[in-house]
């Protein structure tokens, strides 16, 4: 058996292994036993990750190199492959879904290369010593089921509009101006335009800013004189977002977007 040859199989012993949840752990082992668990968790579909001391190349749309140092490697079953350090959640190099990821042993290391071929890449670890390698068989979950987003927020809004004021008639939704899109425009009970803002998440002056911005650009587009409103709609406000919004006449509605009303303490 040669450096060079791919070897199938798990050795008895090498690895903890709970078999209900697919799960393999090996703790600094040899080049050789982390290929065979690197090629068992390839055939199984699992997630893999490598921690140890490694070099990176990539060569592609650019080059670049990566000296010595200690990483974790992440691939995935659909073809993605992430280094990461300890810097950032973003990881420092990387390879997009659709690639191949491929192990081996030879000249004296262990090394992962994933490919593709449109555009051609390839990102080469080379590992001289593997700290921890861990197969996972991650499953479900996939789509995210996301809560109390600006979309629910806008949904609450469509379906019950006197949540903003008594009269409220939304007109549309992503409504272009010349400082962006509106998340809801439309009319009060007088026939005035509205300019509906929504945030998630408590908001700062960023926010009364922007919707300045969008009121002033409707006044713009309808001519002088106009009558133009704008309203934030968010949890909270700091204070500073609360001053700038009286100091330009802008009104504040409090929403949580999960529920479609006013947060725990706001409720009259």
């Amino acid at each position: 058996m040669t450096d060079d040859e791919r070897v199938d199989g798990t050795e008895s012993g090498v690895a903890e292994t709970d078999r209900r949840a697919h799960a393999v752990t090996l703790h600094r082992p040899t080049h050789r036993e982390v290929l065979w668990q690197v090629e068992e968790a390839f055939e199984r579909g699992d997630m893999v990750t490598l921690f140890g001391r490694c070099t990176v190349e990539y060569d592609g749309r650019a080059a670049s190199t990566l000296g010595l140092g200690n990483r974790l490697v992440i691939l995935k079953p659909d073809g993605a492959a992430l280094v990461h350090t300890d810097e950032k959640r973003t990881p420092v190099n990387w390879q997009p879904p659709g690639c191949e990821h491929h192990a081996a042993v030879r000249d004296g290391q262990f090394r992962i290369r994933s490919e593709r071929t449109t555009p051609a890449e390839t990102l080469d670890v080379r590992f001289e010593q593997v700290h921890q390698f861990s197969a996972l068989s991650v499953t479900g979950g996939r789509d995210l089921d996301l809560q109390g987003s600006e979309e629910d927020l806008r949904q609450h809004i469509l379906d019950d509009p006197d949540l903003v004021e008594s009269g409220f008639l939304p007109l549309a939704t992503e409504r272009e101006t010349s400082a962006g899109p509106v998340d809801i425009y439309g009319e009060d009970d007088d026939g005035a335009a509205v300019a509906v803002e929504l945030k998630r998440r408590r908001v700062g002056p960023s926010a009364a800013s922007q919707l300045q911005r969008y009121v002033a650009a409707l006044r713009a587009e309808f001519g002088d004189g106009a009558a133009v409103r704008g309203i934030l709609v968010a949890p909270s406000v700091t204070d500073r977002a609360a001053a700038l919004l009286e100091q330009h006449d802008l009104g504040f509605v409090a929403l949580d977007p999960t529920t479609g009303r006013p947060p725990e303490g706001d409720e009259e």
